[in-house]
Order: C-alpha cells, then sequence, then structure tokens
C-alpha cells in the first residue's frame, strides 16, 4: 500500500512555477478563446445553430483559462505573487468568477476535502445515506431534484456562473468577499459593453451567454467526476486525515491528451490535491516519473459516465451509491 503521507514531500520537487511556462500556456489559450468568440460572430451571418455548434470549442477554451486561474489561485502559475493575484482577477472577468472570493471557498475546499463534518465549501452538496432517509418528503425530493443530472449539468452552472457569482460566496468578516464579487461584476460590464458596441446586443447573447454555459457545463460536470466517483473516500472529522482523503478522495480522470490539454490536466486532480502548488503543465511529469499513480482511482471517459447517478454517500458500503441502490439498500432491510 502506499504510504499517503510521504506524496507530499516526494513531489516537492514540481512546485516550481516557470514564468516562460506560464506566458505561453497563457497565450496558448486567451488566442485561440478571442478566436472562437470571432468565429461565432462570423458565423452569425450563416446560421445561428453553427454558432451555437462553435460554443462547445469556445466553451471548452473558456474551461482552460477557468484552469489557469485555478492555478493563478493556488499560487502555482508564476513565481510572482502579484502576478498570479492580478492574471486571476482579470481571467475572473472572462469566467465569470470572482478570484479573491473563489480562491478563499476553494482553499477551504482542499483544506476539508472528503471530511463530512466539513462540507460545504466550494463542492457538491453529497447526503449519507442516513442523512437523506432522515429528510422530510419535501427534503427528499429537493434532495433528489438537486442531484438531477439537468439541474447539475444544465440548470446549475447557468445558474451559479451567470447569477450567484454576482454575489459574494464566501461569509467573513471582512469585505473581501463583497469587493471581489463587484470588481467583477464592474469588469463583467467593461468586457460586455465594449462587445455589444462592437457587435450588438443580439449576436453578444447568442455568442456570450451559450460560452459562459458550456463552459461552466463541462467546468461543473469536471469537477464532479473529480469527487463524485463510486470508491471515492469520505470520513467524519474523529477518522479524517488530509493525506488519504487527497489520494483517495480525488480521481485520475484519464482523458485522451487533446482533452487533457483542453482541460489542463485537471484530471490528474489526485495528485493536485497531494501538492496543490505543482502547476498544471507539471502534472503530466508526475505521472510519468511516478507510474503507480496511475493506477488510483482511474476514471475513464466510459467510467466518468457511470458516475452519473451516484447521489449518496453509504457509511457501511464505504462508497458512493445511486437513490435506487439507496432504496434497494432499504427494502431488504425490511424484509
Amino acid at each position: 500500500m502506499l504510504d499517503e503521507k510521504l506524496w507530499s514531500k516526494r513531489l516537492a520537487a514540481y512546485k516550481l512555477p516557470r514564468n516562460g511556462r506560464a506566458l505561453w500556456e497563457l497565450t496558448a489559450t486567451v488566442v485561440p478563446y478571442a478566436a472562437g468568440i470571432v468565429t461565432m460572430y462570423y458565423a452569425l451571418q450563416v446560421s445561428v445553430l453553427l454558432t451555437l455548434l462553435l460554443s462547445i470549442p469556445t466553451g471548452a477554451m473558456l474551461v482552460r483559462l477557468f484552469t489557469i486561474q485555478h492555478d493563478c489561485g493556488h499560487y502555482a502559475f508564476f513565481t510572482s505573487k502579484k502576478a498570479n493575484d492580478w492574471v486571476g482577477r482579470l481571467l475572473g472577468v472572462f469566467t465569470y468568477t470572482p478570484f479573491d472570493d473563489w480562491r478563499r471557498e476553494h482553499a477551504l475546499h482542499h483544506a476539508g476535502s472528503g471530511n463530512l463534518d466539513r462540507r460545504g465549501f466550494g463542492d457538491i452538496d453529497t447526503l449519507t445515506v442516513r442523512e437523506y432517509r432522515a429528510l422530510s418528503k419535501a427534503g427528499k425530493w429537493k434532495y433528489w431534484l438537486y442531484r438531477h443530472p439537468v439541474v447539475l449539468f444544465a440548470i446549475g452552472p447557468a445558474y451559479q456562473f451567470l447569477l450567484r457569482q454576482r454575489l459574494p460566496t464566501s461569509k467573513t468578516a471582512n469585505s473581501m468577499p463583497v469587493w471581489s464579487a463587484m470588481s467583477t461584476n464592474v469588469g463583467i460590464a467593461i468586457v460586455s459593453g465594449l462587445m455589444i458596441w462592437a457587435m450588438g446586443w443580439q449576436a453578444f447573447l447568442l455568442i456570450q451567454i451559450p460560452t459562459v454555459v458550456v463552459g461552466g457545463a463541462l467546468g461543473i460536470w469536471l469537477f464532479y467526476v473529480q469527487h463524485q466517483y463510486e470508491e471515492t473516500h469520505w470520513d467524519f472529522a474523529e477518522e479524517w486525515q488530509r493525506e488519504e482523503a487527497a489520494l483517495h478522495g480525488s480521481s485520475f480522470y484519464d482523458l485522451p491528451k487533446w482533452l487533457m490539454w483542453l482541460t489542463g490536466n485537471i484530471g490528474i486532480h489526485h495528485v493536485h490535491h497531494i501538492s496543490s502548488r505543482i502547476p498544471f503543465h507539471a502534472l503530466p511529469k508526475v505521472l510519468k516519473d511516478f507510474p503507480e499513480l496511475r493506477d488510483i482511482n482511474r476514471l475513464t471517459l466510459l467510467d466518468s459516465i457511470k458516475c452519473m447517478p451516484l447521489a449518496l454517500w453509504c457509511e457501511e458500503q464505504r462508497k458512493l451509491i445511486s437513490f435506487r441502490q439507496a432504496r434497494l439498500q432499504l427494502a431488504l432491510v425490511r424484509v
């Protein structure tokens, strides 16, 4: 068995941001994203449907922009703290994500990932089977609706990125969350105003809204697969250990190389949770140097689709199960 406590030390040498590589990755993402927006605009002269179809690759590039913003939030992209902060804030205008507010929430996610007593910080709400059974009928219906794929991956992302993140999500005594959300909103208003001036409000809506929604849906899907798979790892606080939760509670989403590039290697999520200061472009090298990590929590595209029905943590079986499996369990108990 792998010793989880040794991995942070083993991977320390990979926590080296490289400014030249960072600038290249930024350019290689911003240019295709901007080209996608321009192409969508000219595609409107051909067909609205074509424009909507082009929102898929453009939205995928938006996911890659978010991956860079994510690395900035961990101070893993540039060597300079200020460079990480300001690039992250600027990218937040395009990803519709207030950088400083999100960074605090995301840090809490890393600090308590896999801890059943610290749920609710930057993660997808997950109940145990016992908690679900203790709910009222209305409570069960509400949770079932929340976990429905249409809500999680279609309605939810639109609400989260277009509406929810226009207000601060963090709850602190200082004004940082408010400043982060409001300054991002001002930036969004300025960029949106310039786009409307250049292309008209109809074209703006047909380009920007689908792109943000597609990017948000892809991002939520990635985040879901990174932690919501059958053999994930959860414990209550008295038994929770950070290293064990990081290694066994985060997946290795083994995507084709071109999809790995589009998603900024964020599928190598177990390594990221072990050492969040490793730049995303260095994550494949970690797997190359430590091939034993490739066999931990590995999910293929087909495997990830099978994760979609999972919604409840079963403490007895120590795995995520579906609503149907939970009903069958209850039926067997009553027999």
